[in-house]
């Protein structure tokens, strides 16, 4: 069975960074394609980030961009999203899809997310 489950998720002040962790399990890791997606209280998916199956491309959306770092480790068949100088208005589940998802409405997601609020 195919799992992904994400982690790191919490409370974190304006300003504050945080580190995400996603573990895959059911399928060749190392092989697909990885993206990071978020999805704020009553708004739609916001696709934030993408990584190559090999760790070497990297794709962030524009309002994200140079305050995020997504990377992954295929020997521990893990994703993983650095996120700093987090904004309040970026209160969001955090999801990792593999590329048979759909960025824009998670459907196809396998995860049920990590949880990032703002603590002020």
């Amino acid at each position: 069975e195919v799992q992904l489950v994400e982690s790191g998720g919490g409370l974190v002040q304006p300003g504050g960074s945080l580190r995400l962790s996603c573990t895959a399990s059911g399928f060749i890791f190392g092989m697909y394609d990885m993206s990071w997606v978020r999805r704020a209280p009553g708004k739609g998916p916001e696709w934030v980030s993408s990584i190559n199956s090999g760790g070497y491309t990297t794709y962030y959306g524009d309002s994200v961009q140079s305050r995020l770092t997504i990377t992954r480790d295929n020997a521990k068949a893990t994703l993983y999203l650095q996120m700093n100088s987090l904004k309040p208005e970026e209160t969001a589940n955090r999801y990792c899809v593999d590329d048979a998802a759909d960025t824009d409405t998670l459907n196809g997601a396998r995860g049920q997310g990590t949880q990032v609020n703002d603590s002020s």
